[in-house]
């Protein structure tokens, strides 16, 4: 079984529990909960003695949903190089960037 399957397996089995209603939602938080962990893993190993949650919220934020979803499947199979290089690419953007530096200096009382 692929890692994209057992995910979306886990995903739906959260959506089937939560019922219809949320089922989106629910798929979308399980899925976005395993790539912050990833997420948060990358940017402390990368940028050590940074806080990397609001880093991390700032990746998932410009994240599309597929990579969010390829992200997460790195908790069950494990962070490879490729991982890192989607993640690094990923707070490149624009989008992420001005987020990242928005936090930073909301952190640092600006």
């Amino acid at each position: 079984m692929t890692v994209t399957i057992k995910i979306a397996s886990l995903i739906c089995a959260a959506a089937i529990l939560s019922g219809c209603a949320t089922a989106n939602g629910v798929a979308d938080a399980v899925a976005r909960d395993r790539a912050k962990t990833v997420v948060n893993g990358v940017v402390e190993e990368r940028f050590p003695g940074v806080d990397a949650r609001p880093v991390t919220d700032c990746i998932i934020d410009a994240a599309s949903a597929g990579e969010i979803i390829e992200i997460a499947g790195a908790s069950v199979t494990g962070v490879t190089q490729s991982t890192v290089e989607q993640v690094v690419e990923i707070a490149a953007r624009p989008e992420a960037v001005n987020c990242i530096a928005d936090n930073s200096l909301t952190l640092l009382g600006g």
